[in-house]
């Protein structure tokens, strides 16, 4: 699969731009389409307010700001579209953002999201988005940090591989970037552990072998994760070798609409320094 359409989520926060830009670059090699969304939040006020009365004034204000910020987001949207020369599509919708653009991520090859931060929501909201969307759309999320620049991805990418549908999903999904790569490194993390997945004699030849065949030449490494977490080690390595990109399956299960995630999830999401690209 070639990818021909990436979604990104545009917000008016000043990190929309870095997303639209990473975008943008893998779009313009690929040939493919950027379709920005912005979703008008559902009117929200606090619990301290419910049963009590709300002004029309509250509404208006609130209305008005999300017109502003999507007004923001639209012009910084056509200026970096423009300027790469990309393909691109402008679209805005209002409700539950994480619904919405998981339903238009099913339309699109891949959706980029930035990573959020519950303890800076102002500057980075939705810290739960890039979690929901990975796990019901059906479509492989690219994750942009909270800082750095990233002006493209996918020279140097460090793949997961435990032996899982998931991992096997999310190397799949990143296919088409893998074979532009430079180098493709795969990891097993434990793998000669009981819960370390199943391998084989030897960890990750056999989808090495299964990405040579696609005229991707790729290194197979392992490593034991000795008093760290697996999410540590696997940074660790990416920090060591340089890589521009992880390759990860997501992995968890919701529980009344609630996403329970696994410790490697949720710490990749969390500690990354570099985009990773999930698939569930």
């Amino acid at each position: 699969m070639e990818l021909k359409n990436i979604l990104v989520h545009v917000d008016g926060t000043e990190r929309a731009a870095a997303r639209l830009r990473l975008a943008c670059a893998i779009a313009t090699r690929t040939d493919a389409q950027v379709t920005g969304t912005f979703v008008i939040p559902d009117l929200y006020f606090g619990a301290y307010l419910a049963g009590g009365y709300v002004s029309s004034d509250l509404f208006e204000q609130q209305r008005a700001q999300a017109e502003a910020d999507g007004k923001k987001a639209a012009a910084v949207f056509e200026e970096i579209v423009s300027k790469a020369g990309a393909h691109s599509e402008w679209r805005t919708e209002e409700g539950n953002l994480a619904d919405i653009l998981a339903r238009h991520a099913r339309y699109a090859d891949m959706v980029v999201v930035g990573k959020g931060d519950p303890d800076d929501p102002v500057r980075y909201p939705h810290p739960e988005l890039a979690a929901d969307v990975a796990m019901s759309s059906g479509r492989p999320v690219l994750i942009l940090p909270n800082a750095g620049t990233f002006n493209d991805v996918g020279k140097r990418v460090l793949v997961c591989w435990n032996g899982s549908r998931e991992a096997a999903r999310a190397a799949q999904d990143a296919m088409p970037l893998l074979s532009q790569a430079v180098k493709v490194t795969v990891i097993a993390v434990n793998p000669t552990k009981r819960e370390g997945g199943d391998h084989g004699d030897i960890p990750c030849a056999d989808f090495a072998l299964h990405l040579a065949r696609h005229g991707i030449k790729a290194e197979a490494t392992s490593t034991a994760a000795d008093g760290i977490g697996v999410a540590d080690a696997i940074l660790a390595r990416a920090s060591d070798l340089g890589v521009d990109l992880i390759v990860s399956g997501a992995y968890g299960h919701s529980r009344t609409r609630e996403w329970i995630f696994g410790g490697v999830t949720e710490s990749l999401m969390r500690n990354t320094t570099v985009p990773v690209l999930m698939s569930h």
